[in-house]
């Protein structure tokens, strides 16, 4: 049996990996956690892990920080970033902080499973679209760590609320519910948001938010 842990804040979508996961008999889901302070406490616990899908936009300690603190201490321990977005940026502190693989949440069971398999027997599974922007970032690279100059834009308490729902990949409808909204007042905000953001889509909101530090 292979032993897997998940790490992702969102409950919707640990049920979504759980479900894909639950297609093939021989994955065990041994536990999983809310952020990454709460995987390392668990893995304290029982390290007894062979995999971990962990997330990146988490609170407390994003995915990013667990991977590397997590390869530290059990470096036996494989992990696949599972995450909503492919930027260049998180693709780059992911391969540095020491992540096996690299994919998209969309990502279907078959896949998912082969990119698990793949792993632990000492490959690097990597959605298309992120192995095309990893082969750039080495041909090109990018110096993330020098600051860019940030812009003045102001966004309401409610407005960074939906817009740190939406990074999660949640559809309009799961924003509502969480945010206990009508989905017409969510489509206001957003349009609002892209307005002050001056972006015309979800992909280039989230980005400049987070270039931001908005979210």
């Amino acid at each position: 049996m292979i032993k897997i842990a998940i790490a992702d804040d969102n409950s919707f979508l640990i049920k979504t990996i759980q479900e894909k996961l639950s297609f093939f008999e021989d994955f065990v889901i041994k536990f999983t956690a809310v952020n990454g302070e709460d995987m390392i406490e668990k893995l304290e616990k029982n390290h007894a892990v062979d995999l971990i899908l962990m997330d990146i936009e988490m609170p407390k300690m994003n995915g990013i920080e667990a991977t590397y603190a997590i390869k530290q201490k059990f470096p036996q321990i494989k992990i696949i970033m599972l995450t909503v977005f492919d930027n260049d940026e998180n693709i780059f502190k992911s391969i540095k902080a020491g992540a096996d693989g690299y994919l998209l949440k969309e990502v279907n069971p078959q896949d998912l499973q082969q990119g698990i398999i793949d792993t632990l027997n000492g490959g690097a599974t990597m959605t298309p679209s992120i192995a095309l922007k990893t082969l750039k970032l080495f041909r090109n690279p990018i110096d993330f760590e020098s600051a860019t100059p940030q812009e003045d834009i102001q966004l309401t308490v409610r407005e960074i609320e939906v817009l740190e729902q939406l990074s999660k990949g949640l559809k309009y409808h799961l924003i509502a519910e969480n945010l206990y909204l009508s989905v017409g007042t969510i489509r206001k905000h957003i349009e609002n948001i892209y307005a002050k953001l001056q972006v015309h889509n979800k992909l280039e909101a989230i980005q400049k938010a987070k270039n931001n530090n908005l979210i």
